[in-house]
């Protein structure tokens, strides 16, 4: 292998989506050779750094596209092994998941699912509350969003030789600073939208309300998922009995604030969907909001190739993951990274491949 330079692979964009893609080239063995940079990196908090808001639970709620249900497969493999091998270091956990449709129910992506989730049983009737048209019942994945980002962080820094820069860049041609730098993963989220060099009008955000609340008898998720409204209950691994109560999906809302009455709204939704919120003593610890990083048409990741000071460069996109990145993003990750497989042959071989 060449001998190790950060600048060879750049990453912009330090949430779930840019940190799986460090963590498949880390795999690989080009952590020495790969640099993050990022305006926010895990820790930080801010309404433009989405990740660390999530609920966050591996659930029915992605896409049913062919991409969508091949990145939900590689993502459920992958945060299934990690909690087998290091569920409590990485914050993700084996949990009980109920989920509800009122109405249109994604019958061929339920079906894709339940090939590989564990415990699979659609519900019958009789066990559906009123209003509700179609329900399952598996054991699936649950992460402590912020925690698992973090643990990612150290993981890539210290043990895999990755380096992070806190930086926020102007363009993204910037990130070709170095002439080392061979390709640049572009994992901006929402920036997508008016970063130079992307600019991309397909994005949007959306909002999402939730409340964070210690609830230690809430041992299980349960979603709900209305013609108008998203109701659901997430248990926090690690968290001491803390869980996630939500929520909102607002397309096209870029408003950080929280408000009284969309939190007085969670916790009546929530409450009414889960009998452990009712019979045991709960409290209520904080509301938060954040802007899921969506897209019209589904997620963005492709190859481009551009021109920097007259040198061919790749630049691979992969950003609009919306509410799921943090199931899907391994699997964007592996495609991410596929695309440049000449590139990483050439790192990999090193200066004798060239001679």
């Amino acid at each position: 292998m060449a001998a190790p330079t950060n600048e060879a692979i750049v990453i912009v964009g330090a949430g779930i989506i840019g940190l799986d893609v460090a963590l498949v080239l880390a795999e690989r063995g080009l952590g020495p050779h790969t640099t993050v940079i990022a305006e926010y990196l895990p820790g930080d908090t801010s309404p433009d750094y989405t990740s660390p808001w999530a609920g966050c639970n591996f659930s029915g709620i992605s896409g049913s596209d062919k991409n969508a249900l091949r990145w939900d497969r590689m993502g459920y493999a992958h945060l299934t092994r990690l909690a087998s091998e290091r569920g409590e270091e990485a914050y993700v956990a084996r949990t009980h998941s109920i989920e509800y449709w009122d109405a249109d129910a994604p019958h061929d992506k339920i079906k894709a699912m339940s090939d590989y989730l564990e415990d699979f049983k659609i519900l019958p009737a009789a066990e559906l509350p009123p209003g509700v048209e179609y329900g399952i019942s598996c054991t699936t994945l649950t992460l402590h969003a912020p925690k698992h980002i973090e643990y990612l962080y150290a993981s890539l820094r210290d043990q895999h030789g990755v380096r992070f820069v806190r930086k926020k860049l102007d363009s993204i041609r910037a990130a070709f600073a170095s002439p080392r730098t061979k390709a640049v993963f572009n994992c901006t989220g929402n920036a997508a939208r008016t970063l130079p060099g992307v600019q991309d009008a397909k994005c949007y955000p959306t909002r999402g309300q939730v409340v964070l609340a210690r609830a230690p008898a809430v041992k299980h998720n349960v979603m709900r998922h209305g013609r108008d409204y998203e109701t659901y209950v997430i248990p926090r691994p690690g968290s001491n009995g803390n869980v996630i109560l939500g929520g909102y999906m607002q397309k096209g809302v870029g408003n950080a604030a929280t408000y009284s009455y969309e939190t007085d709204s969670i916790i009546a939704r929530t409450t009414a969907l889960c009998p452990d919120l009712r019979e045991q003593p709960r409290e209520v610890l904080a509301a938060f909001a954040g802007m899921r990083p969506s897209r019209e048409g589904g997620a963005r990741v492709e190859r481009e190739d551009i021109s920097v000071n007259g040198a061919r460069r790749a630049l691979v996109h992969n950003y609009g993951a919306g509410g799921t990145g943090f199931q899907a993003g391994y699997g964007m990750a592996m495609d991410a990274v596929g695309t440049v497989e000449d590139v990483l042959r050439e790192l990999q071989a090193g200066p004798r491949a060239r001679l």
